[in-house]
């Protein structure tokens, strides 16, 4: 395997090859790092970070996304898009992912164009490659980049080149759109996108800032939280206030999933 300089060789080999770019930017770890390399070897003048403003875009995230490209000095827009206007997202098929990042990427097409940039890139890393993720079809179809996958740079190597550079994502949580906590074949509305952002938000005032996942099975929120968390979120005064407010916003029942947190729980349903 190659060793981390020589990854990141490649990775500068890469994005310098691309002279202009288009970076999709969450403001999570990957795409911070990514958008910060984009910086430093193309030039500020030479790159564009994009956000997507969407109701499944919890709103802490795209004002996160809104102070770290402005604290690493890159040119940012918001892009507002109503996903909710596209049956084939609201249907939440296991391929919505496909559709979701085939209407962003498609705009971040026309977006580059007009600002007279020569490519678009994501952050994808090589990790990624073996997990379910139907977006990245849609971004092999449009042309759309992937340079820490093309390095083979992984999660964890990317979160120690981040720390390495003093950024401040080195180990931001991952937190994907919040569709990611509706399962499959029940469909999206505001109404549910609004009631797991306003349920995790309530759970990390609560607890602390931890990895956690509400998943909405209305009328049941089901929680997963890291398993060394369990027993200490299980006591009777720690999980009496929590089910009182997700209560509120129209929960039933609140359930403690004892398999813990794990990213995209959700695809288990998948599974033959």
């Amino acid at each position: 395997m190659d060793n981390l300089d020589g990854k990141v060789t490649r990775l500068h080999t890469v994005i310098a090859d691309l002279g202009s770019a288009t970076v999709a930017y969450s403001g999570g770890a990957d795409s911070t790092f990514l958008l910060a390399v984009c910086l430093e070897v193309l030039g500020a003048g030479k790159v564009l970070a994009v956000t997507e403003d969407s109701p499944m875009i919890a709103r802490g995230e795209l004002e996160h996304a809104r102070k770290q490209a402005a604290q690493l000095g890159a040119r940012h827009l918001v892009l507002p898009r109503d996903d909710l206007a596209n049956p084939a997202i609201v249907a939440n098929a296991p391929d919505r992912c496909y559709h979701c990042k085939t209407t962003l990427f498609t705009s971040l097409i026309e977006v580059s164009k007009a600002e007279g940039m020569a490519h678009i890139v994501f952050g994808e890393n090589a990790d990624d490659v073996d997990d379910y993720r139907p977006g990245s079809r849609a971004a092999t179809e449009l042309g759309i980049r992937a340079p820490l996958r093309e390095a083979g740079l992984t999660k964890a190597e990317v979160r120690a080149l981040s720390r390495q550079r003093g950024l401040s994502t080195w180990d931001r949580p991952a937190n994907p759109c919040l569709a990611s906590r509706i399962p499959y074949g029940t469909s999206l509305t505001a109404e549910a996108l609004a009631r797991v952002e306003a349920a995790e938000e309530i759970l990390q005032h609560l607890w602390g800032p931890i990895q956690l996942r509400v998943r909405d099975h209305l009328p049941i929120a089901r929680l997963e939280v890291p398993p060394e968390e369990i027993v200490r979120l299980a006591q009777p005064e720690v999980r009496a206030e929590a089910v009182k407010q997700l209560q509120a916003l129209g929960y039933r029942y609140v359930a403690l999933d004892l398999a813990g947190y794990r990213m995209g729980s959700l695809n288990d349903t998948l599974s033959p």
